[in-house]
């Protein structure tokens, strides 16, 4: 895969969490969910079909190609497992989630697996 940036990881992540809740891949969604503007999610959709990660029909739905979509089930699931992991040692809901956004993008791979393990292991 590609290196990819946060901000395209969590186009990403956002693009995959609307399809598998069964919502369009739309601009307007997209641009709700993540918290910016459409001009912002026209430029990154832009720069994501370039890097072959997404497909756009003029004017229509964006879907994931399949070496998005691996990027983005990784990306989840690191999130959702250190969402996890802080939920397990007492973190609040919120924090959790909001933390685990931030930490899915930055921690090591030897520190997720490690994280990821112990979490198995109860």
């Amino acid at each position: 895969m590609k290196p990819t940036t946060r901000s395209q990881e969590d186009f990403l992540e956002a693009l995959l969490m609307l399809e598998e809740a069964g919502e369009p891949l739309e601009t307007t969604r997209m641009a709700k969910k993540l918290g910016i503007s459409k001009p912002a999610i026209h430029q990154m959709g832009h720069e994501l079909i370039n890097r072959g990660y997404i497909t756009r029909i003029d004017y229509g739905d964006m879907s994931l190609t399949e070496e998005g979509r691996k990027i983005a089930k990784n990306i989840l699931h690191r999130h959702q497992v250190l969402k996890d992991f802080l939920l397990s040692i007492g973190v609040d809901e919120q924090t959790a989630e909001d933390d685990g956004c931030e930490m899915e993008h930055i921690i090591s791979e030897a520190t997720f697996a490690a994280i990821e393990k112990k979490l198995n292991s109860k």
